[in-house]
């Protein structure tokens, strides 16, 4: 299947503009501030990226990697840490960056990993933010967009480690042999 027959959720225009306002709206709550972008690998890989080059804030990256879905649609549900931050975060202020909020307990885990390294502050940014789906109670900070329980790709997201390249965000179809 080629993604080009799938629907545009959102365009690369309108995930650019939108990452431009979350950006602004970082930089002006960090008040000067130093940062730490902890990205989720590897779905959250082009949204920290472009995040990052919006904040006006001196920032380093560290990246988490965990698995909760494998080749799966859904998630098992469980889950399991594959790499931890690599360099100290005590006392710094911390955004864990994440391509999508689903039934939260990704965040829920990664968010209590962070926590006992005593960041100064921490923070969740999200591009996308499916709240129907939600098992565990956590919200993001910052939200790119709100979407509803469909499967999507594109934009770092993927099906089966595929389409993660598309620029856009686009609908998965229910029947992948579609």
């Amino acid at each position: 299947m080629t993604y080009q027959g799938l629907d545009v959720l959102y365009s690369r225009q309108q995930i650019a503009e939108r990452v431009a306002e979350m950006g602004a709206q970082i930089t002006r709550d960090l008040n000067g501030e130093k940062l730490v972008m902890i990205g989720v690998l590897k779905g959250a890989a082009f949204f920290l990226v472009d995040l990052s080059r919006a904040i006006q804030a001196d920032a380093t990256f560290d990246f988490v990697a965990v698995s909760s879905y494998g080749r799966a649609r859904v998630s098992s549900g469980a889950v399991r840490l594959i790499k931890d931050i690599d360099n100290p975060i005590e006392n710094r202020h911390v955004i864990l960056v994440e391509d999508i909020l689903d039934t939260g307990l990704t965040l829920s885990y990664l968010r209590g990993l962070i926590l006992q390294h005593k960041p100064a502050s921490l923070k969740i940014a999200t591009c996308l933010d499916k709240p129907s789906r939600r098992l565990v109670p956590i919200e993001a900070d910052y939200v790119g967009f709100q979407i509803p329980n469909q499967f999507v790709i594109g934009y770092g997201m993927d099906f089966a480690e595929v389409y993660r390249n598309v620029p856009d965000i686009r609908l998965f179809p229910s029947d992948p042999t579609h």
